[in-house]
């Protein structure tokens, strides 16, 4: 009777002692792809909302290159930039409780029907108008002569459901289409114009500098505010390209931004680019960020995000920065562009000066009235 007893023991033992050690693996297995899901859901899984935050402030000079250039920069002139992030679940809480970064819904930036890849190619078309803007501002202030050129149209959106869509991409430079030049807008519409939908028509357009073409079956428009009868089209939202040349070629301004996007560059390359073409240094040595869209006539218009733009300013080291001045529109809608940056100055105890600017000229008056550093 012991040893069997004995017996019933070291059998329950034996499979007590097999029988958790399978257990253990399949929970551990559970576990590490549980595990691996919630860190997947973190970190990969996107939100609808953008992240806003500090992001650059970054030197102009070796963005922009004159043929013939006047004198030497002592100091240094900035532009300055907002990083935007596609939002994650950790992300997303710690935007929550971070003072200097804000939370969007994508649909809040993003226009009507429009793809995020879209919104960023809007935004290169911006910079580069900004650019072309910017370089006629300093032209005229430096008194240089120059003209325009127009270099084509780009595809800034497709219409869902047309040809347009299957064929072309935001970025797109349209050249020609059928047997005429697309140099600007007009043009593209005008080879369109009394064509009906199922009608084809060949589009020759560049894609990264690649020249290709293709025939596109034309479809039935959308009715836009006013319209009764719908037209043909291909289905793009286009976009007029354009070149400011300087009549004398060792003027020539040539801008080479990378990937930065936005208008709000303006300000700030018009006095680079003014400071390459005059003999003084308006700088004085001292250290220049800002920013402000800026017109052709060199009036400089409200941005957004200024208050992550004087934390980047403030981190190289800025001693002047440049805010576009509060406005009031005929709504009664405020944009106080110089008081967000002034209260985050204070927020962050920067000794950097914020000046107001409203025009360029406001800013190279500001500049001619400061002691060489």
């Amino acid at each position: 009777m012991e040893r069997e007893e004995e017996s019933t023991v070291q059998a329950w033992s034996n499979d007590s002692y097999r029988y958790p050690r399978g257990s253990s693996t399949r929970r551990y297995l559970i576990s590490a792809l549980i595990g691996i899901i919630i860190l997947y859901v973190m970190f990969f899984v996107r939100l609808p909302y953008f992240i806003f935050m500090p992001g650059t402030a970054e030197e102009i000079k070796p963005m922009v290159s004159i043929v013939k250039t006047t004198g030497t920069e002592k100091g240094t002139l900035m532009l300055t930039t907002v990083r935007v992030a596609d939002a994650n679940v950790v992300n997303y809480l710690v935007g929550l409780v971070h003072p200097y970064e804000e939370i969007e819904p994508k649909t809040s930036v993003l226009k009507k029907g429009e793809s995020e890849q879209e919104y960023s190619q809007r935004q290169e078309y911006v910079m580069l108008t900004s650019q072309a803007s910017a370089i006629q501002a300093a032209y005229t202030e430096a008194k240089v002569p120059f003209h325009i050129e127009p270099e084509g149209v780009m595809v800034l959106q497709t219409v869902p459901g047309l040809a347009g869509e299957k064929v072309l991409k935001p970025g797109d430079v349209l050249l020609k289409a059928g047997d005429k030049e697309v140099k600007v807008a007009q043009d593209l519409l005008d080879a369109i114009a009394g064509k009906k939908a199922g009608d084809t028509i060949t589009i020759a357009y560049t894609r990264n500098k690649v020249d290709m073409q293709a025939t596109l079956t034309l479809g039935a428009l959308p009715l836009q505010e006013g319209e009764t009868v719908q037209r043909a089209g291909i289905g793009v939202v286009p976009a007029g390209m354009q070149s400011v040349k300087a009549d004398q070629a060792d003027q020539q301004v040539t801008i080479k931004a990378g990937d930065i996007g936005g208008p709000s560059a303006g300000l700030m390359f018009s006095l680079e680019i003014f400071n390459q073409l005059v003999p003084e240094d308006i700088t004085k040595g001292y250290r220049i960020a800002g920013t402000g869209t800026i017109d052709t006539d060199g009036t400089v218009g409200p941005i957004g995000g200024i208050e992550h733009k004087i934390i980047a300013a403030d981190r190289e080291k800025a001693e002047i920065f440049f805010a576009p001045k509060n406005i009031t529109y005929k709504d009664g809608t405020k944009i106080e562009n110089y008081s967000d940056a002034v209260k985050r100055a204070e927020q962050i105890k920067t000794k950097m000066k914020i000046v107001e600017i409203g025009t360029m000229e406001d800013a190279l008056k500001y500049l001619a009235a400061l002691p060489p550093k």
